[in-house]
């Protein structure tokens, strides 16, 4: 297993504050030294600016990006600051924002020429909850066209020969190559999961309706969730504690008391959590080295884990996942099917199609079968488990530019809006990232990250100095 080691804490033992390197800094470090005084939220910006003059020639996580515009959102952060006014948890700290989320000051173009030149007149939700926590929205990052399978021009940092995954293709990109400690993307099937996998971060899932999604475009209401990628644990904490909230204007948003995401994650679980292991329907799909490294894994975890089959009606779940998804893609898409139907991609043509197909009572029955799972995985939980353990993708990310990967060992989980988070644990073969996929109970996103940090601390106490 490769991986990330120990969740980090403190500044990492080579920094200096030369300010040439600052890009490395998390979210948390990063609000605390601006808090403090010992660095100004331009002088991070801008050398996370840099950064990304220095590596997305490569990369091309970015849809938009305005150095100036990022520049002076971070001097209004340092006037306010010094001006003696209260800092929200984020202040000065920059954010990437996947280009289907709207905002006011930047173009939203969905990832499609038929939405080129697009401006909205109001940030989404999740971008006025940024603002009000103090983050620059640094730029817009690249996503799959409307977040669907057609790839876009951004590519792996690891490997530019390789997939970064789809759709939040650039927000996982951004994050990985240091030119951004946070970005929002979202998911529909495994639009987080898989590229959190693929480019070595953390990316979390959160459950259904937790993040409201209003003035993000919608694929699918019964599926769509805000994603959000991170390179700690810490930091994903962070970011859903400002993003958790309700929105009348989402219908699956719901008023919640305020959880600490934060204090929970950083916990130290009561007992040893203990794990499922759920190799799903799909397992033949996965890579030889994929399965040694989850092989080594599991050993490694000895009596905290088991094996479990899952029951029938999980292994059915993708098909109904399909129904609801390319029904709901095919009214949410209608106007854009109408109008410009030759200028979207083969495969969203062929998947509106599909979905134009879809009979009113198989897509009722499909959105039955929801509640009828999350009895039976409630139930599961409730007698044993803290976490299903299970892969995040088939393998690490493959060779060519023209697929972002198979999501089928995030469907299931998406389709119940269960919290699933990919944690950047271990490496393939050819040396790239390979994420384990690790899945809660509904609404217990918080626990979820505290048996994530668990995992991989346990990892790293076996791993030679």
């Amino acid at each position: 297993m490769g991986g990330v080691g120990e969740e980090r804490r403190s500044l990492p033992p080579t920094f200096n504050m030369d300010l040439t390197n600052l890009h490395v800094l998390s979210a948390s470090e990063a609000t605390r030294l601006i808090r403090d005084g010992v660095i100004t939220s331009e002088q991070l910006v801008r050398a996370c600016l840099n950064r990304v003059s220095e590596t997305d020639s490569r990369v091309q996580a970015w849809a938009f990006l305005d150095a100036d515009h990022a520049l002076a959102q971070a001097r209004a952060a340092d006037e306010w600051r010094l001006g003696g006014r209260p800092t929200g948890p984020l202040h000065g700290v920059p954010v990437g924002v996947k280009d289907i989320i709207d905002t006011a000051d930047m173009p939203t173009e969905n990832g499609s020429v038929l939405h080129a030149g697009r401006a909205p007149s109001r940030d989404a939700t999740v971008v006025a909850m940024l603002r009000a926590a103090g983050a620059v929205v640094m730029g817009k990052t690249v996503t799959t066209e409307f977040a669907g399978r057609a790839p876009g021009k951004t590519r792996n940092p690891h490997n530019p020969a390789r997939t970064p995954g789809g759709s939040s293709s650039g927000s996982a990109a951004a994050v990985a190559a240091g030119m951004v400690p946070l970005a929002l993307g979202s998911q529909t099937g495994g639009s987080t999961v898989r590229p959190a996998s693929f480019c070595g971060v953390y990316g979390l899932k959160p459950t259904h309706g937790l993040i409201p999604r209003h003035g993000m475009f919608q694929l699918s209401r019964s599926l769509d969730h805000v994603g959000l990628f991170a390179r700690t644990i810490d930091d994903l904490a962070l970011l859903l504690e400002q993003l958790v909230g309700y929105d009348e204007r989402d219908p699956d948003s719901r008023p919640r008391a305020r959880i600490p995401y934060r204090d929970v994650a950083a916990e130290e679980p009561p007992l040893p959590p203990m794990f499922a292991f759920a190799k799903t329907a799909r397992w033949d799909r996965v890579d030889d080295d994929a399965k040694e490294a989850f092989a080594e894994l599991t050993d490694h975890l000895g009596e905290r884990v088991e094996e479990l089959e899952l029951f029938d009606a999980a292994v059915d779940a993708s098909e109904w996942h399909r129904i609801i998804m390319e029904a709901e893609i095919a009214v949410n898409l209608g106007r854009e099917w109408e109008k410009g139907r030759d200028r979207l991609s083969a495969s969203l043509q062929a998947r509106i199609e599909s979905g134009r197909e879809v009979r009113a009572l198989d897509y009722l029955r499909a959105l039955a079968r929801i509640p009828q799972l999350n009895e039976s995985f409630d139930e599961l939980f409730a007698q044993r488990y803290d976490a299903i353990l299970t892969p995040a993708a088939a393998g690490t990310a493959p060779e060519g530019l023209d697929s972002t990967g198979d999501p089928a060992f995030c469907t299931l989980w998406t389709l119940c809006g269960m919290p699933a988070l990919s944690v950047p644990l271990m490496q393939g073969a050819n040396g790239l990232p390979l994420g384990v996929q690790l899945v809660g109970p509904r609404h217990g996103d918080a626990r979820l990250l505290r048996t994530a940090r668990w995992l991989v601390a346990q990892v790293a106490s076996t791993r030679p100095a």
